[in-house]
């Protein structure tokens, strides 16, 4: 289905028979990715006496309860309220869904013991209110990331200069294929987060960052239509399913 969407005073045709999800699943086994020392969420039917919500189990009906982290279990999306004292919620952040957005994809430099996206890289990839949305996919781009285990690894992070850069760039919504845009042992210091969400001194209440997307090889870098989805948890993140058009 073809289809025609107006925004920001702009026109782009999209078709909505060729969605390409950049998300990850949540799974009840260990093939679920993990992140921040948790073990693997859960997916499990209602025991209630000799009643057991499962079909299979004589049930009528699949009847699960669903155990997981939003931040550490997939693709999430969070806001400010990730980091601050007061309360927001995600689900009265995001009140609209498509976004011009853009796809890079970058290879982390190394810097001792760690391996850091600079504002050097993002400079030549993204420039001044060119999009909405930027997406980074860090290289190399091994499937297993799909269902990796992240705790204790120290993956690559964007230093702060790159994640001011970012939010100096216009852009909203900021995703990217690692469990946080910081560095996982970082004494608390969320340099990255607070560069990109301006906190606390001009706080962007209206940004998000997705983490923990997947895209795959066969998406190329440049230009889409985003559809960001979340569900509708009044918490400081949601579990979400980022969607890219290619703009025809």
């Amino acid at each position: 289905m073809i289809a025609e969407i107006k925004h920001l005073n702009s026109s782009y045709t999209i078709d909505l028979s060729k969605p390409l999800d950049i998300s990850l699943s949540l799974r009840g086994d260990d093939k679920n990715p993990i992140a921040w020392y948790l073990n693997a969420p859960k997916i499990q039917p209602v025991v209630d006496g000799d009643f057991i919500g499962k079909v299979a189990a004589g049930s009528s009906t699949n009847f699960n309860n669903i155990s997981f982290n939003p931040h550490a279990h997939g693709t999430h999306t969070e806001c400010v309220g990730h980091i601050t004292r007061e309360f927001y919620s995600m689900n009265e952040t995001l009140k609209t869904f498509f976004f011009t957005a853009k796809v890079i994809s970058i290879e982390p430099e190394k810097r001792g013991e760690d391996l850091v996206i600079t504002e050097a890289q993002i400079r030549s990839l993204l420039k001044v209110d060119e999009v909405e949305a930027v997406i980074i996919r860090t290289l190399p781009n091994y499937i297993e990331k799909r269902s990796k285990k992240y705790s204790h690894t120290n993956w690559p992070y964007l230093e702060e200069a790159a994640a001011r850069y970012i939010r100096e760039c216009g852009i909203k919504h900021l995703l990217i294929d690692l469990p946080s845009v910081d560095k996982e042992k970082d004494e608390g210091k969320l340099l990255a987060h607070k560069a990109f969400w301006d906190y606390p001194k001009n706080t962007r209440l209206d940004a998000t960052i997705t983490e923990l997307v997947y895209v795959a090889s066969k998406i190329e870098d440049g230009k889409y239509i985003l559809n960001l989805q979340i569900a509708s948890f009044e918490n400081d993140a949601s579990p979400s399913k980022p969607v890219l058009y290619k703009i025809i």
